[in-house]
């Protein structure tokens, strides 16, 4: 795990409020979003993007990770004007970042994973203190084979 500083940006993409226990029962919308995104080629629609790497970004928590959040599953962007209908951009403040890297393995396995790991994570281990405002998860690369991906998880840090 690495501390990285950046500035903002933008994503846009599909998005979805959820909760964790509602991703943990089966009820949840993160599988729906993937789904929509990939068998509908949305990101090809994507005006401005900055890249081919999917960001899924968690935001506008309720309280914390056992709150409702939003999920959106899209693109970096240049900008966010001419976003198409059915899109949402999100901004991804800038500031203090803990960089936790997964295990490689089935991305259904090793997303969940990596998040367990974070949670259980103390203040000392994380590097800081969640700000809750913006985390993001990086799939580049390293994720093109989901029996065998690897991704980043960027954690904000107050």
């Amino acid at each position: 795990m690495t501390i990285q500083q950046h500035s903002g940006f933008y994503v846009v993409g599909v998005a979805a409020r959820t909760d964790n226990a509602a991703e943990r029962n089966g009820k949840g919308k993160i599988g729906e979003i993937w789904h929509r995104l990939l068998r509908d080629n949305l990101a090809a629609k994507i005006p401005n993007k900055l890249g081919i790497d999917l960001i899924a970004v968690y935001t506008d928590y309720e309280k914390d990770h056992n709150g409702q959040y939003t999920y959106l599953l899209g693109l970096p962007v240049s900008s966010i004007h001419n976003v198409p209908a059915k899109f949402v951009a999100k901004h991804i403040p800038g500031g203090r970042y803990a960089v936790v890297t997964s295990n490689r393995g089935p991305v259904t396995k090793v997303v969940p994973e990596t998040w367990q790991r974070i949670w259980s994570m103390s203040v000392a281990e994380l590097g800081g203190t969640r700000s809750f405002r913006a985390d993001y998860e990086v799939y580049d690369q390293r994720s093109t084979d989901p029996e065998k991906a690897q991704i980043e998880v960027y954690v904000g840090l107050r």
